[in-house]
C-alpha cells in the first residue's frame, strides 16, 4: 500500500493541504493493487458517517467505532450510540454492504479528567480542549485497529464543516507514527459531502443533535442539558435492550 509519508513530501512546504486530494490519490493506488483495504473509521455520530460510508464504502471494507467518551449527558451518549447502530443496520440493508459497528465504552471521567488537569474547561469552541479531544479519540481508534490488524484508521469528524480538517489530519498522522496501522487522510465535506450528509439524514431519517456533546461547549452555546437529557430518556425508553 501507499506510503502516505512519501506522498506528503511530495507535496509543496509550507502549503495548506488538501486531504481530499491525498485520500484520492490513496485510493487510486487501492485500485492500481486490486486490494480492498480494511478501515476502522471512527464516527462522532451517525450524521458524520452517512456521506462517509456512501463514499468509502466503494472502495474498502469498513467498521464504524463509536468512540465518544466527551459526550454528555450519559443518556446522550446512549440515544447517539443507538441511532449509529441503526443507521448502519439501515444503511446496510438498504446498499447491500457489511459495515460493521463497534462501540468504545464510555468512559466521561478519562475526558473530564484530561480538560482538568490540562486547565481547558474555559478553552472556546475550535480551541485547545477541542484539539486534545481529537487526540484522545484518535488515539483510540489507532490503537483498537492496530489490536484488530486494520489496515487503517479514520476519522468521519472531517465531514463537519465547524470541525478543522487540517488540525485533524495532522492529528491522525502524528498518531500513525506509534502504531502498526495507516492512517486514512480525509476532507468528506469536499465535493458536497457535507451537503449529502443532510439528504442522506433526511432519506435515513437520522436524529442531527444541536451540539457536538461536550458539556463545555454545551454550556458555552446555552443549551439546555435538561431537556437534552429528558429527550434522550424518552428516545431510549423503548429502545434499550
Amino acid at each position: 500500500m501507499i506510503n502516505l509519508t512519501e506522498i506528503m513530501e511530495k507535496m509543496p512546504p509550507n502549503q495548506k493541504i488538501n486531504y481530499d486530494r491525498v485520500l484520492q490519490k490513496v485510493i487510486a493506488d487501492w485500485e492500481k493493487e486490486a486490494i480492498r483495504p480494511t478501515i476502522l473509521l471512527h464516527s462522532c455520530c451517525a450524521p458524520c458517517s452517512t456521506y462517509t460510508l456512501e463514499y468509502l464504502t466503494k472502495y474498502a471494507d469498513v467498521t464504524i467505532y463509536f468512540a465518544n467518551s466527551n459526550i454528555h449527558p450519559r443518556t446522550e451518549y446512549q440515544r447517539r450510540e443507538l441511532v449509529q447502530k441503526k443507521f448502519v443496520e439501515d444503511f446496510n440493508e438498504r446498499t447491500n454492504n457489511q459495515v460493521k459497528f463497534l462501540a468504545a465504552p464510555y468512559e466521561p471521567n478519562e475526558f473530564l479528567q484530561m480538560v482538568k488537569t490540562n486547565n481547558l474547561a474555559e478553552e472556546p469552541e475550535g480551541g485547545k480542549r477541542c484539539s486534545a479531544c481529537f487526540q484522545m479519540r484518535l488515539d483510540i481508534v489507532a490503537e483498537k485497529a492496530q489490536e484488530l490488524g486494520y489496515d487503517y484508521f479514520g476519522s468521519a469528524l472531517t465531514l463537519s464543516p465547524k470541525k478543522n480538517s487540517q488540525l485533524i489530519n495532522e492529528i491522525g498522522i502524528d498518531i500513525q507514527k506509534f502504531y502498526a496501522t495507516n492512517y486514512l487522510p480525509s476532507d468528506f465535506k469536499k465535493n458536497n459531502g457535507y451537503k449529502r450528509s443532510i439528504e442522506l439524514c433526511k432519506e435515513y431519517d437520522v436524529y442531527r443533535q444541536c451540539y457536538c456533546g461536550c458539556l463545555f461547549a454545551a454550556t458555552k452555546q446555552g443549551v439546555d442539558l435538561k431537556v437534552i437529557n429528558k429527550e434522550a430518556k424518552e428516545y431510549l425508553k423503548d429502545r434499550m435492550e
